[in-house]
């Protein structure tokens, strides 16, 4: 009696593993996953949703993309790229996450991160809080003038906005002048201690950038070079992104 081979059934493709491996060099690594788990064990994300880094990019490779669309856990990753950095492989996963928030339709894609992305692409001052350059630059003065007051030794602390020439272009989370002003106030005197020549912009001096956790390349894009276009016309060297 002969014996026959069990034939197993080939592996579905996975549009999610072809696109990022069209976009990154030597396709990200994506296909050299050795299951070792270290991507997981430093994740700030394992663990959710039932989910992890190991898991997510297992189940890319198995061709289960619509369940892959389904979790949730694509808008928990914070891309921090940690398991990049942990993985013998350099397997890109946080771009397989980005890409997978891209393929969910807009009006899906969680509330919070589309209304900041939106109210970000509306102003000036691209805040996603829709902080306005007259708001921030009073915040800004008022809060400087009084910790030069309360306290003498930083008497000639400078927070200056549209310093031409100065060395460094510094942003700013808007939820700080917005809702905790104060914690605007140690990362100046680190500055003016270390002796920088920094200022902000009256325009795009929000630091946040929801477009890109919303995986919208066109919005992103366009904060990311109004802030690049606002520090050149400064004629800043070096743009210091506090996020």
């Amino acid at each position: 009696m002969s014996e026959e081979a069990i034939k197993l059934g080939g592996k579905q493709q996975s549009r999610f593993m072809d696109k990022v491996a069209e976009l990154l060099p030597e396709g990200g690594n994506l296909n050299l996953c050795l299951t070792c788990g270290l991507c997981a064990s430093g994740c700030p994300a394992t663990g959710l949703e039932g989910m992890d880094p190991r898991k997510f990019l297992r189940m890319a490779a198995l061709g289960m993309d619509e369940e892959i669309q389904k979790s949730e856990w694509a808008w928990m990753c914070t891309m921090c790229q940690r398991c990049v950095y942990a993985c013998p492989m350099k397997i890109n996963i946080p771009q397989l996450t980005f890409y997978t928030r891209q393929s969910w339709p807009r009006e899906t894609r969680p509330k919070g991160i589309v209304g900041s992305c939106d109210m970000a692409l509306k102003s000036e001052s691209l805040s996603a809080m829709g902080a306005g350059t007259e708001d921030f630059q009073f915040v800004v003065e008022d809060v400087l003038e009084e910790y030069r007051e309360a306290q003498p030794e930083f008497a000639d602390m400078e927070a200056p906005i549209d310093k031409q020439g100065a060395e460094f272009f510094l942003n700013q989370n808007s939820r700080e002048p917005v809702t905790e002003p104060d914690e605007m106030v140690p990362l100046w005197k680190i500055l003016h201690k270390a002796g920088v020549d920094w200022t902000y912009g009256s325009t795009a001096w929000a630091g946040e950038n929801y477009c890109l956790f919303m995986a919208d390349d066109e919005g992103w894009e366009h904060i990311t070079r109004k802030t690049v276009e606002k520090a050149e016309e400064l004629g800043c060297k070096t743009f210091l992104n506090t996020e």
